[in-house]
């Protein structure tokens, strides 16, 4: 080869998708490839020309845009574009323009096109589109994992038994019995609604411990406040229902009409039992010495859950049962330590674990509810201590103390429901921009201990009020924006600007939460009911009111993002390091590197549409 062919090889080395290559090949590409250069502001592929050549950027960088104008990536050293084009019927479909001066490696349509055919990794790596190679990334570890693709309705092995709720226990009984099950399902005469259910463990408590006839009817004895899963649902969503609500036997429906019922032994060949042990631990704790020796459990559950490749969605629902978790207990040796509360009250949970998203680095958002019976003088001292208390533990168990002071031992989030609605109505009518950092905080919020009909109540009021209130809709995008992904590059990320961590990305600060966010908007303006962020998009996606495909393209983006959080926080702990938020470059892999430079401009181009469609005054 020549000087300059040499050089060309050892470029192309260098990146993906080239290094999969061998060395053979890449001489064939060195060799073939034609050199020119584009000033900088220069057109270099016009919308339904011709193409003749791939194109690879030596140096320089370029910006690519949809045929409409929007700008759809930008690409620097190693980046390549004009493929899709190729590969459909060699016109340009993505116009491209010189950013700044670039020199530009071209390749050949055909010897491209016999290299993808050829060599499954390089075709793998280039992809036809970037958001194909992202979802495609996402896909690849969503089918990784059993958990993510089983339904729970693969669990069911026979039809279930029913009985009307007119019968008596000891026909309930001698059903179970000749059915060989510990749990039937009570319907109305006609079979077809569900009435409750009854388990052998309620005949024992209900029935034959209190002393009544077996003539009574199954109505009196069996639990009418059903919990239940859909037949489609994930089996990991079932794990999660029965764990967070503490039941053993789970009716599965279709429609509304029963379809079986599902136990704990079915979910645990579904799943490696570690979030499952850590639950059971925490409320066999006797002390909070004892919720806090389980700290080493908790995290060996997170990694092991990483290692298993299960997505971003389980991790973040499976550590925030064992957060909630964590809460529920304390607050039940809280009250064993003070006593029963002098009245009812609510304890809530804020942000990402409301939002099921919680993972290993978190610190403590919570509020309490209060009985608008509440007084001050009579029965603060008792809600003040409680409080302390489950702060003090949940910090002694890993979860820090919030820095913002978003926590029920502050006096102000210690509140009466009527303060908590007057609360609620003033930062919608009012958006300054300290009421709308409390809506970023507050309007995601759970009830988990107590009264937790009451935070349904407080969603249900955001719901209604948000939804109609354009203004704070407007306020809400906008401080939205404030969070941007780190897109100011061409040829590397953009670093935080300082403190311990300068030469490092925030992953949370700057991927998941202006996700977070930007969700957060859109679900509110359609009155979702949801408090996951996947969920809340699919409630985005089935109101329309995103442009066609780019409700899945945030999907992936967030699912990519998070998984890149998640894994180095895993390989910290695997380090022996206290894991935190912030990703050095350096440490991220070629995979990495690219897919979240499309994530990243997935979350851009949404913020972009976030601010045209909450603009103050615009009627959505």
């Amino acid at each position: 080869m020549q000087a300059e062919q040499i050089e060309i090889f050892e470029f192309l080395r260098q990146y993906q998708p080239f290094s999969a290559l061998p060395d053979d090949v890449l001489q064939q590409l060195a060799e073939a490839a034609d050199v020119v250069y584009f000033k900088a502001g220069s057109q270099i592929l016009e919308f339904g020309a011709e193409l003749h050549d791939w194109y690879v950027i030596r140096t320089g960088s370029v910006e690519v845009y949809r045929r409409n104008g929007e700008l759809y990536n930008r690409l620097s050293a190693g980046g390549f574009f004009s493929e899709f084009g190729l590969l459909r019927n060699r016109r340009v479909r993505f116009p491209v323009k010189a950013l700044e001066d670039t020199l530009l490696y071209l390749i050949p349509d055909e010897l491209f096109l016999n290299i993808f055919e050829e060599y499954e990794e390089f075709a793998d790596q280039v992809e036809v589109e970037d958001k194909t190679r992202l979802r495609q990334a996402v896909a690849r570890r969503e089918d990784a994992n059993e958990l993510m693709t089983a339904r729970i309705e693969t669990l069911i092995s026979r039809e279930p038994v029913l009985l009307p709720y007119t019968a008596s226990v000891r026909e309930a009984a001698q059903s179970m019995t000749e059915a060989n099950v510990s749990a039937l399902l009570v319907t109305d005469e006609s079979g077809n609604h569900l009435r409750g259910i009854v388990t052998d463990r309620d005949i024992t408590g209900r029935l034959v411990a209190a002393g009544l006839s077996f003539e009574t009817l199954v109505a009196e004895v069996m639990t009418a406040e059903l919990v239940w899963v859909e037949h489609n649902q994930l089996v990991f969503e079932a794990m999660l229902r029965m764990l967070r609500d503490n039941v053993h036997h789970l009716p599965v429906l279709r429609k509304g009409k029963p379809l079986g019922v599902i136990t704990l032994p079915d979910i645990i060949r579904y799943e490696s039992q570690n979030s499952l042990f850590v639950v059971r631990s925490i409320f066999s704790a006797q002390t909070v010495d004892d919720l806090t020796a389980l700290t080493s459990d908790v995290r060996a559950c997170f990694r092991r859950m990483v290692a298993e490749d299960a997505n971003s969605r389980m991790i973040g629902s499976s550590m925030a049962v064992i957060g909630r978790s964590f809460k529920q207990r304390l607050l039940e040796l809280a009250e064993e330590t003070l006593g029963p509360p002098p009245v009812p009250y609510c304890f809530l949970a804020l942000g990402s674990m409301a939002r099921e998203e919680q993972l290993i680095v978190t610190d403590q958002d919570n509020a309490i509810v209060l009985h608008d019976s509440f007084d001050p003088v009579e029965h603060d001292d008792y809600f003040r201590e409680l409080s302390a208390f489950v702060s003090d533990g949940l910090a002694a168990c890993g979860y820090k103390y919030c820095t913002g002071n978003i926590m029920a031992t502050n006096k102000k989030w210690r509140q009466p429901m009527k303060v908590w609605e007057q609360y609620l109505t003033e930062w919608i009518d009012q958006p300054t921009p300290h009421f709308l950092l409390n809506s970023a905080i507050f309007f995601d919020l759970e009830g988990v201990w107590g009264k937790t009909q009451w935070a349904d109540q407080l969603n249900k009021l955001i719901r209604r009020k948000a939804a109609k209130n354009t203004r704070f809709l407007a306020c809400m995008a906008r401080n939205a924006l404030l969070r941007t992904p780190p897109l100011g590059f061409f040829k590397n990320f953009v670093m935080e600007a300082d403190g311990d961590h300068h030469k490092s990305i925030n992953m949370k600060r700057r991927g998941t939460a202006p996700l977070a966010d930007l969700i957060r908007v859109h679900a509110l303006s359609i009155g979702s009911g949801s408090h996951n962020s996947f969920e809340r998009l699919q409630d985005i996606i089935d109101a329309k009111i995103l442009s066609p495909g780019s409700g899945p393209d945030l999907r992936d983006a967030l699912e990519l993002i998070a998984m890149v959080r998640i894994r180095h926080q895993a390989l910290d702990l695997d380090a022996g390091i206290e894991p935190d938020n912030n990703i050095e470059p350096e440490n991220l892999s070629d995979f990495e590197r690219k897919n979240l430079r499309d994530a990243f401009l997935i979350v851009a181009n949404a913020q972009k549409y976030l601010k045209f469609r909450y603009q103050p005054g615009r009627t959505a």
